[in-house]
Parts: structure tokens; C-alpha cells; sequence
């Protein structure tokens, strides 16, 4: 999906300035070229996107600029609603190309969009949230099965473990396969995968050594030839947006080779970040006690009422305690840029009423996490995980947060807005709620060192979507006695 490589709403805002020895004129924003001619700040950039911004905040106050970016507080809906001076569809195909190798002349994001939407809502919705559960379900008993009795613990990285299992399961429910099959066994596919999404951030800024090309060339090689079968009819087990993505693909005279490279960008697409958010979220439950006991009181009385009267997955449906601490758990580790090309210059009002003159040329990029999610005025100890944060003292969905005095539209954005909205947040949604629920209901799961707590993240992963530990969490678990 072109629109998800972007994926993401408001913030900060970064102007990508293409030409080194740029000088400014009146109208725009300050200059910050750094000291390394060329390259000015785009090092400490790669290395910590979040740090580095924070820092020109605090040396430019409302705005700050180099050679490679800018950032200012600005009026989200005037950067993500503009199709006409700004245009996202050109730097998303040049990350197409630098990661996956892709290039679609003639392919209509807008028809893609209105695909996925027929596919991931309503009533089509109901029958991958059936499916994926089925196959979590499955994979979720098998995962038990090294125990040799109920008594013997199992252990794993939690990062590891969450990351596997949700991948697996939404491969086979999307992408077909089959277990224990050399050809389509989800488990070759996500190894592979591990090893492409590795390198996944040093590929997009063409910062690849030597060794590291030939291993980004022969996994992604490997891929294409695992995902070959996928969405060819209906005996390929693919799900039906699969086959009908294909054939779009088909329709628009996309060869067979381009077709496989279009199909890892969609496995990246529906799968690079659904595993690591439930990382972050089991682990801020497994770390804070009081949020835990939370969450399992609120699953509990799902489990006794009749499911004669309700089946589960629509019971699933209202848990606004789960939902609030998943909220916050995004809050804390929904990180991706959303990038604009300017196409016609444009002159954009900051909140603060400052115009500022864009050229032709510019890149902007909204970078939410450091404002709204990471920002103090908005919420009280960003940097604590509290999972009641999004939730009023009656139990409702609190969605009134202030900054200035101002109400806020946008206070926390990992989904993206409006028409950038991501199409299958439900499913993602659904899909983590299913993994927890089951996960919590059927496993005895505790933290290996009772006093662990939660690993940095990799900060070379700000701009990727889902942020990723540095290190892992260790975990034990077996089978509950009764659920």
C-alpha cells in the first residue's frame, strides 16, 4: 500500500531541503546547516531522529531547519489535506525503490485504497478477524507444546515471541500457506523476513556496507520466490484482498516479477508492525502490575458472560480498559514520518499565525511523535506509560486534551487522518486485542527477572512505523490450569 509507507499525522514538521548551499529568503524558515559540508545534520539524524529534533526545538523554539530538514508546529490539516501543492506519492516511490526494489509506472494508489477498504471493513472485516483468531488459536497451541507437562516453563523473548506468532498468523490469513511446508510454512517466510526488516532502515537511507547489500539482494530474492504462489486463485489459500490486489495488479499490465516485488512491500505493509505493538503492550502490562491486573479483570468478565448470546469476537469488541492501554502503548512507540513533496509552491500558517514560503522541490514530513504524543502540556509525564490516560474517571473514553487552552483535534495520531488514515487500523486492532486476549487467557506469562524492565528502543527505527526494542524482555510461560 503506497499510503501506508508514509503513514501518519501531525506533529513536528521537517522540510527535506534537496540543495546543500541553500540560502534562505525572508519568507522562510530559519537555516540550520550543522558543520559537515553536504551532509550537515543528516548523520545525527539517522542516528536519532527524535533527539536531534528536540534539540533544534530547543535552539530554535517554534522553528528549526538544515540543509536536510526543518521542523515547526504547524496546522496538521494543512499539510495532510493539500493534494494539490503537495504530493506524496513521489518520495513513496523512491523508498519503493531503495527497499523493495519497485517500481509501478502507471498504478492508481486511489483504486488500491478503495480495494483494501471493501476488504478490511464491514462485513469482509468479520471474516479475516474469524480467520486470523483461528489461526492464532492454532499457532498459540503449538507454541505450548515444547512443555513437557503442564508444570515445565517455556521461555522467549518477548519481542521474539509476539513478533513470531502475529506474523505467522497474519501470513496465513492473508497471504495463505501452509504449516510444515518447505514452500509456504509462515516460519521460512518470517525468518526471512527478520532478516530484510534488519536492514530495512538502512536501506531507505542508502546507508548499506558491502556485505550488507549482498545480504539485502539475496533475502529479498529469497521473498519473491516464497510469496510467488500467493493470491494466484483461490487454491493459493490467499485471502480474497489478496487475489483481487493481484489481479488489479494484472489489469494494470504489472508483470510477474514486479507483481512478487509488490507483494513483499504488502507484507511489509500488513505485517512489519502489528508484532511489535503487541510487544510494547504486553510489556508495559508485564512491567506495571496495576495495568495488568487491569486488563485481566476487564477480559475476565468477557470470559463468564454467555457466549450463546454474544460470540467472543464480537464481546471483544468493547473493552475500553484494553483499549486505552493500547492507546498509550501507541502514544509511546508509534514513530513513522509522513512525507509531502512540494509541487507548487505554498505558503503554510503555523498555529501561531507565522507564515512560512515553501518552494518547489521541498520535502516536508510530520513527525507526531515528538508533538502531539511526546509533548508535556498535553500529557502529564509523557514519558510514563499510564494506561488509564485515555480513559475519564466513569470508565468513558477521555478524548478532550488541551495545549494553550486550545482543545485539541489531533493529541495522539499513530492511524494517520482523514483520507491518510490508515485502512486497516480495525484489523490491526482487532488482531492485537485477539493476540492479547488469548494470550493472557490461555498462558501463565511472567517476566523471567521479576525487577526487568522495559529495553531502550532502537532509535534508528524513528521514521519506520512501529519503534523496536534494543534487545528483548525475557519471558517464561505455560498452559493455565483452567480459562
Amino acid at each position: 500500500m503506497i499510503w501506508t509507507i508514509l503513514l501518519l499525522v501531525q506533529g513536528m514538521l521537517l522540510l527535506f531541503v534537496l540543495v546543500s548551499k541553500r540560502s534562505r529568503s525572508e519568507k522562510e524558515p530559519p537555516l540550520d546547516k550543522g558543520v559537515i559540508p553536504w551532509l550537515g545534520h543528516a548523520l545525527e539524524f539517522g542516528r536519532d531522529a527524535a533527539k536531534f529534533l528536540n534539540r533544534m526545538k530547543v535552539k530554535h523554539a517554534d522553528v528549526n531547519s538544515s540543509p536536510f530538514m526543518m521542523s515547526v508546529s504547524v496546522s496538521y490539516d494543512a499539510v495532510i489535506e493539500d493534494s494539490v501543492s503537495l504530493d506524496f506519492t513521489r518520495y513513496a516511490q523512491v523508498l519503493m525503490d531503495r527497499i523493495f526494489s519497485l517500481r509501478i509506472p502507471h498504478h492508481n494508489p486511489a483504486v488500491e485504497k478503495a480495494l483494501t477498504k471493501q476488504h478490511f471493513e464491514g462485513g469482509s472485516l468479520s471474516c479475516l478477524s474469524s480467520t486470523m483468531h483461528r489461526h492464532l488459536q492454532s499457532l498459540l497451541l503449538q507454541a505450548q507444546r515444547p512443555c513437557h507437562n503442564q508444570t515445565d516453563w517455556n521461555t522467549d523473548g518477548l519481542f521474539s515471541f509476539c513478533y513470531s506468532l502475529l506474523f505467522r498468523a497474519g501470513y496465513l490469513t492473508l497471504f495463505g500457506g501452509e504449516l510444515n511446508n518447505n514452500r509456504t510454512d509462515p516460519t521460512n517466510v518470517y525468518e526471512e523476513y527478520r532478516k530484510f526488516d534488519n536492514l530495512l532502515t538502512k536501506m531507505a537511507r542508502t546507508t548499506l556496507k558491502p556485505e550488507e547489500k549482498r545480504t539485502a539482494q539475496s533475502v529479498r530474492g529469497r521473498l519473491w520466490e516464497l510469496l510467488a504462489p500467493a493470491g494466484l486463485g483461490e487454491g493459493s489459500g490467499s485471502s480474497p484482498w489478496l487475489r483481487d490486489y493481484r489481479h488489479l495488479l494484472q489489469e494494470e499490465g504489472v508483470d510477474e516479477e514486479t507483481q512478487r516485488r509488490a507483494l513483499l512491500l504488502q507484507l511489509w505493509a500488513t505485517q512489519g508492525n502489528v508484532g511489535p505493538a503487541a510487544f510494547w503492550l504486553l510489556g508495559f502490562l508485564l512491567t506495571n502490575p496495576e495495568a495488568m491486573r487491569a486488563v485481566r479483570r476487564e477480559f475476565s468478565s468477557i470470559s463468564e458472560q454467555d457466549s450463546a448470546q454474544c460470540p467472543l469476537l464480537d464481546r471483544l469488541q468493547h473493552t475500553p480498559v484494553f483499549d486505552s492501554a493500547l492507546e498509550e502503548t501507541l502514544r509511546l512507540s508509534a514513530a513513522p514520518f509522513i512525507t509531502r513533496e512540494v509541487v507548487q509552491e505554498k505558503t503554510l500558517q503555523m498555529a501561531n499565525g507565522h507564515k512560512y514560503q515553501l518552494r518547489r522541490g521541498d520535502r516536508v514530513c510530520l513527525f507526531p511523535f515528538i508533538s502531539p504524543q511526546m509533548d508535556p502540556e498535553i500529557h502529564q509525564e509523557p514519558q510514563r506509560f499510564k494506561y488509564e490516560r485515555f480513559l475519564n474517571q466513569d470508565g468513558s473514553v477521555k478524548n478532550d486534551f488541551f495545549k494553550g487552552g486550545r482543545r485539541l483535534k489531533y493529541y495522539t495520531m499513530p492511524w494517520g487522518a482523514g483520507t491518510n488514515g490508515c485502512v486497516g487500523k480495525r484489523f490491526a486492532i482487532s488482531s492485537i486485542r485477539q493476540f492479547v486476549y488469548l494470550v493472557l487467557s490461555h498462558l501463565e506469562l511472567e517476566l523471567c527477572d521479576s525487577e526487568a524492565q522495559m529495553p531502550e528502543v532502537n532509535t534508528s527505527r524513528f521514521g519506520f512505523g512501529m519503534l523496536q526494542p534494543e534487545g528483548d524482555l525475557a519471558i517464561r510461560y505455560k498452559p493455565r490450569h483452567s480459562h
